[in-house]
């Protein structure tokens, strides 16, 4: 379990995390959003215990977590995180050497899949397969908890989708909290289960994909029969074009009709639209 209580960090005069509250309690894969800046990456750290928070707790198991109290269950990878310049079969020995629970079986059977030549030095891959190797040796490490900060930066879309199907096998071998922090949206959507997003260092959903999947959609025609339709419910964006209107609602069904019509509302418009972006009018 991982909680954060009443938590603000700093940095300076910049406050990344403020009066941040969260409950993780069950194992998943989450897929964690924000726009740049919003405390992702600060967040992660955290729970790590890479830093600790300026005000309020985090716990991770019940145990308070903080720079002089890392928590052995979390396996931490950066977004541009670097390893020794070894072999990558050195380095998957070094990580089976200090924890016993490295799936070296699973770590194997991953870099085949994706071409890894574990003769290579690390400072002689390519930087989506540096990535890739550090990205291995933490899926692989048979932690309880798994932060993955930007994983798939620098893969091509084979790679990224070959990715999420073998952390699907990873989840689907040993359940486990998986949370994921990306900016390829609409890829993630198809293998998390959770949902978290933070806006300006704040809470502004945890909920699971499937309510997502109930709750958002647009609703397009004439603006008087759209709004007609669609006042009173939760509006997250809208955009118009002359007499006609879309509107992005996360709140319950309405019935379908004739007078205008109803579209899913994909994970990467519905995130926009929830935390305050643009739309180009149609």
């Amino acid at each position: 379990m991982i909680t954060f209580n009443d938590v603000t960090k700093r940095y300076g005069k910049t406050t990344a995390l403020d009066s941040f509250s969260l409950t993780v309690d069950e194992p998943g894969i989450y897929c964690l959003l924000g726009r740049n800046g919003a405390g992702k990456t600060t967040l992660m750290k955290l729970i790590a215990g890479y830093i600790g928070a300026t005000d309020g707790e985090v716990s991770v198991n019940g145990a308070r977590v903080g720079t002089l109290n890392m928590p052995d269950a979390v396996h931490f990878v950066e977004s541009g995180a670097v390893q020794f310049n070894a072999r990558l079969s050195t380095l998957f020995d070094y990580a089976a050497d200090i924890n016993p629970a490295f799936d070296m079986d699973f770590a194997l059977i991953m870099a085949k899949r994706f071409n890894l030549d574990l003769q290579k030095r690390y400072k002689h891959l390519s930087f989506g397969m540096k990535v890739m190797a550090s990205t291995l040796i933490s899926i692989s490490s048979g932690k309880e908890i798994l932060l993955l900060d930007e994983p798939v930066l620098g893969f091509d879309p084979v790679m990224r989708r070959t990715f999420y199907e073998l952390l699907q096998e990873s989840f689907c071998e040993k359940p486990k909290t998986v949370i994921v922090s990306t900016h390829i949206i609409d890829e993630i959507e198809k293998v998390a289960q959770q949902l978290i997003i933070i806006d300006k260092g704040r809470l502004a959903l945890n909920c699971s994909i499937q309510e997502i999947d109930e709750n958002a959609y647009s609703v397009t025609g004439p603006a008087e029969f759209v709004k007609a339709a669609t006042d009173g419910l939760r509006i997250i964006g809208e955009t118009a074009a002359g007499t006609f209107l879309s509107r992005y609602i996360y709140d319950r069904r309405i019935e379908p009709s004739d007078k205008y019509s109803i579209s899913v509302l994909g994970l990467q418009d519905f995130f926009i639209g929830l935390v305050g972006g643009e739309r180009e009018a149609m």
